[in-house]
């Protein structure tokens, strides 16, 4: 079976922002998930994430990048988690998804 960048999506969202108490996908904190099919083994992948902070300084930076490379890593076929940290471009609430802002009580 094929893995595709929603299901990392999906596995992605039980990162919680100890923070703010929303999933980081639904923060708007994952910019890019590309899913790399291995070229040695059949239906094995290598998944590289490219993710943010709300903030530069951010406290829980460590844990939600070792939480991302948990559950990316605890999908089936995924053998390898790549997971980079960029602040271009930076974080803002626009970038939350409509649950977010209502978890959040922002309108």
């Amino acid at each position: 079976m094929a893995l595709h960048e929603d299901h990392v999506r999906e596995a992605l969202k039980q990162v919680i922002d100890p923070e703010l108490f929303v999933n980081i996908v639904d923060l708007g904190l994952i910019y890019v998930v590309d899913v790399l099919p291995q070229e040695d083994t059949e239906g094995r992948f290598n998944v590289k994430i490219e993710m943010t902070m709300t903030s530069p300084m951010c406290p829980a930076g460590p844990q939600l990048v070792a939480e991302t490379k948990k559950y990316a890593g605890e999908i089936e076929s995924v053998d390898d988690v790549e997971v980079k940290v960029v602040m271009d471009p930076p974080w803002t609430q626009d970038m939350m998804t409509d649950d977010a802002r209502d978890q959040l009580g922002i309108f």
